[in-house]
């Protein structure tokens, strides 16, 4: 059943509220958007905090950015939403907000794309990290446009985070997500590792992604080292817990890397392997 505009409305103030209580925005940061039907959009004004907006200063324009309906000034960046509209099918609401943690990412020129959370891996996928644009300019949605295609959440160079959604709680969850994963990913940073998940992990997860039913023309999958993995094929059902009972460790590993183009050693096996050669070419020489 489709909403009305005054739903549209009351779920715009309803999603504002939460993002300046959650301490994504601080004086007038952010704007959020909701297109009520083929060229019209709901959005935010400009110079107003979102914890404190009523339904009735909302500004209705149209994709052009012509204001149509309201009292007050519509945001200077719905340039970008507007551009989202514009450009990819069945989005139907952007929020932009300042959340403190995906921030610090885009603000360090780190994009949160390695395959590290299950959740994030078959929800998101991965988070790019667009060039930097001057705000309330056509820069910031022209460095966005390439990623569209297959992202729907977006770290911006040293400005802060958008999403994007099928509705307005959509994109509102997806940022939430990405603020979440942004702070466990700082955390593990600070404990000193953070552990990407092997190849075959990621298919797997990414098997029980395409089983959902969730879209997998357009999904950007995430990276390990210089490899992005997007979608589940036979490797991703092997099951090395079957190997453990048939091989030592050192062949265990072997075995592992022939998927991952890595071999891992522990400090133990790599001295016994250099005594090893180190006593090979002694003898040799005798």
């Amino acid at each position: 059943m489709e909403k009305t505009e005054s739903q549209h409305r009351n779920d715009i103030i309803d999603v504002c509220k939460r993002i300046h209580a959650n301490g994504w925005v601080a004086a007038n940061d952010g704007n959020v958007s909701v297109r009520i039907n083929q060229n019209t959009v709901l959005c935010t004004p400009t110079g107003f905090s979102k914890g404190y907006l009523t339904s009735d200063q909302l500004i209705k324009v149209n994709l052009d950015g012509e204001k149509i309906e309201g009292f007050l000034q519509p945001s200077s960046e719905m340039k970008m939403h507007l551009d989202v509209y514009k450009n990819k099918e069945n989005i139907n609401a952007v929020v932009h907000a300042h959340p403190p943690f995906s921030t610090g990412f885009a603000v360090a020129g780190i994009a949160l794309d390695e395959c590290i959370m299950p959740e994030i891996i078959i929800g998101l996928g991965s988070i790019p990290l667009t060039k930097f644009g001057t705000p309330s300019t056509m820069e910031i949605p022209e460095n966005i446009r390439p990623y569209l295609k297959d992202y729907s959440v977006f770290l911006l160079q040293n400005h802060g985070a958008l999403s994007i959604g099928g509705d307005v709680y959509q994109a509102y969850y997806r940022m939430e997500s990405l603020e979440l994963f942004a702070k466990i990913n700082f955390i593990a940073r600070l404990l000193g590792k953070v552990n990407i998940l092997s190849e075959n992990e990621v298919k797997k997860v990414i098997k029980i992604r395409e089983q959902f039913g969730l879209d997998t023309e357009n999904y950007p999958g995430c990276r390990i080292d210089g490899k992005v993995i997007k979608k589940a094929d036979e490797a991703g059902n092997i099951n090395f817990e079957s190997s453990r009972d048939k091989f030592d460790k050192t062949i265990e590993y072997a075995d592992k890397s022939r998927y991952f183009d890595k071999i891992v050693l522990t400090k133990e096996m790599l001295v016994e392997i250099i005594t090893a050669v180190v006593k090979n070419v002694l003898n040799y020489y005798k």
